[in-house]
């Protein structure tokens, strides 16, 4: 091998090294998207707890002010941090924290949705574009969480639709303020796995009565409570 060979695989091994020296040091957050504790699969048919039949088209999600408290009570803040998970991007799922510790992780702490504060701040870029199709332009707010997608149950002669349903859930004005605050132990030290089971939100919903909602309110808020309910460690 010549030396020029020679210096591009060490230059190969050395990089390697590092990205996998980069990799083992560092904490992340990974989401689990499922059904019924399986893994969820877009247009698959489940039937709820509420006996629905349903296939879901879109979830997209927000996850803000991600918090890591250890043992020791020193607490790691990813400050101005907003993720949009959104089940067409994998990667989106996959959320790099900081470095890794030898102290063991006590909690994490995170947001489900977008604070009042960015929300009256206006469109911004990134994961907040409105590009990404999670901001209501018509009242400059943004949406936590939106499931899309069809069940049987739905009537179509009442909403205007093909047995589709709609759940857009966001507000950032009281009374109807939806963001939710979620709290979660750990007791390791390394990556966290959190999933989230959608068939928890459907289990509290009958499509028959209750297959769109598309603006802050009552029953966003109630929506709010039982979204977060989704979310707990793997």
């Amino acid at each position: 091998m010549t030396k020029k060979g020679l210096h591009i695989v060490f230059l190969f091994i050395f990089c390697f090294q590092v990205f996998s020296q980069s990799k083992n040091d560092s904490l992340a957050v990974n989401f689990h998207l499922e059904f019924d504790k399986l893994p969820l699969q877009l247009n698959k048919k489940y039937v709820s707890a509420t006996k629905d039949t349903l296939s879901i088209d879109i979830f997209r999600c927000y996850i803000s002010n991600i918090q890591i408290q250890y043992e020791d009570k020193t607490v790691f803040e990813q400050k101005n941090s907003y993720h949009l998970l959104d089940f067409d991007n994998p990667n989106s799922f996959h959320i790099p924290i900081t470095k890794k510790s030898d102290t063991l992780i006590s909690k994490i702490t995170f947001n489900i949705g977008i604070d009042s504060l960015t929300n009256t701040s206006g469109a911004m870029a990134g994961d907040l574009d409105p590009i990404k199709g999670m901001y209501w332009a018509w009242q400059s707010g943004y949406i936590n969480m939106k499931i899309e997608g069809k069940s049987s149950s739905c009537n179509p002669q009442a909403s205007g639709r093909k047995n589709e349903f709609q759940f857009h859930i966001g507000g950032y004005l009281q009374p109807y303020y939806a963001m939710r605050k979620k709290v979660i132990a750990v007791n390791h030290n390394g990556d966290i796995t959190i999933a989230i089971d959608v068939s928890i939100f459907f289990a509290e919903i009958e499509l028959s009565k209750t297959n769109s909602v598309m603006i802050p309110g009552k029953t966003a808020m109630e929506l709010s409570d039982t979204m977060a309910k989704m979310f707990y460690l793997e």
